[in-house]
């Protein structure tokens, strides 16, 4: 079938609309007609860093939508389903079976690769040349995605698609880091490096758990102050202020935990640097530079630990609907965070995001 899709055909450049041809669902895929998408900083990354993924090659990975086909062998949902997308597992491997789908063992061949499990490219362009898709398991930046059963979540028929599509990745991602890799627990004092989406995320997920203080920590105004809305009882502006120190005079002894969402090697050493004996660093963003220089004297003398957290350890078919339903009650405020596109402005959304002016851009794809 023939789809609208923004493809991203070199480094940096701006995606171009194209009508590729998309082939007809397996037996095992779900056909989806996007609704809405998020557009996240891994969509920025893979447009700008060589090599992170082939091109060209259809991005985008928080798409929401409504589902049009099923193969012969898809019983999780059917056709007008509403969905929301998530990464893509392989459901066996032991991660999976551990109940750890977002360390699956194939995470990288079948969300970066660009081909489907079964190796297949899934576009071609007007030319008969093979574009790459499959990002995430589903490539959420055209009018249609083929899908697998592990990486949709059916929701509620009235579930407003164009707030919750960002479930997927960058909001279970920030919230999940809290709630589930942390299990930070009541009274529980937590610091968060970092005031976008996902770490905006990370501290609603501390509100709801009833983690006290929330320490925001960013070098926008404009972030903490949607920081200090959305949750956070304490903000640092690491522009003017030593982080460590202050950190220490809010808690008297450092964080039970801390979690890196800025990607900045020198946040994370401040976040290791602000722990409680026996507190956690929770490091969510990759940082460009080779090396972090994490003192190890630190890690050992507090019994302090560091580890990485990919997809907020989430099972997705159990934690979005917890999601869905804390937004529903009111603790997950989703609508504080999003600002709208057009598909059409695909381009302005990603730009937006890119300089800071919008915290999560969602595109309307209709």
């Amino acid at each position: 079938m023939k789809i609208l899709a923004a493809v991203a055909r070199g480094r940096a450049e701006p995606l171009g609309f194209e009508s590729l041809n998309l082939a007809d669902p397996a037996e095992d895929e779900i056909l989806v007609r996007l609704v809405a998408s998020g557009v996240c900083h891994t969509d920025l990354r893979a447009m700008e860093v060589e090599g992170l993924v082939p091109k060209p090659i259809v991005l985008g990975h928080e798409g929401a939508g409504i589902v049009e086909t099923v193969g012969s062998a898809i019983t999780k949902v059917r056709p007008g389903d509403s969905v929301l997308l998530t990464f893509d597992s392989c459901g066996s491997c032991p991660s999976c079976s551990a109940r750890a789908p977002s360390y699956c063992q194939q995470l990288l061949a079948r969300n970066f690769s660009g081909k489907k499990p079964s190796g297949r490219i899934p576009y071609t362009d007007s030319n008969g040349a093979p574009v790459f898709g499959n990002f995430f398991g589903q490539s959420s930046f055209a009018s249609h995605a083929l899908c697998r059963s592990r990486n949709v979540v059916k929701v509620d028929s009235g579930a407003p698609l164009d707030l919750l599509a960002p479930l997927g990745c960058g909001i279970q991602t920030g919230a999940g880091a809290v709630i589930r890799s942390l299990k930070v627990g009541d009274g529980q004092s937590i610091a968060v490096f970092g005031t976008g989406s996902v770490g905006l995320s990370a501290i609603m997920g501390a509100k709801i758990v009833g983690a006290d203080p929330i320490i925001a920590i960013d070098v926008h105004p404009a972030r903490l102050a949607a920081a200090r809305d959305l949750g956070a009882t304490h903000t640092i502006d690491a522009s003017r202020e030593d982080v460590a120190a202050r950190l220490r005079d809010i808690t008297g002894y450092g964080v039970r935990f801390a979690i890196d969402t800025s990607g900045l090697a020198r946040s994370v050493r401040t976040a290791v640097e602000s722990l409680a004996p026996l507190g956690v660093c929770g490091v969510i963003a990759a940082t460009r530079e080779p090396e972090v220089g994490i003192v190890t004297r630190q890690l050992m003398l507090g019994g302090r630990s560091i580890r990485g957290i990919a997809e907020g350890d989430s099972v997705p078919d159990e934690f979005i609907p917890e999601l869905v339903e804390h937004y529903a009650r009111g603790r997950l405020p989703l609508e504080r965070l999003v600002s709208h596109f057009p598909f059409g402005q695909i381009n302005e959304a990603i730009h937006q995001a890119h300089t800071g002016e919008v915290i999560k851009p969602i595109l309307r794809m209709q």
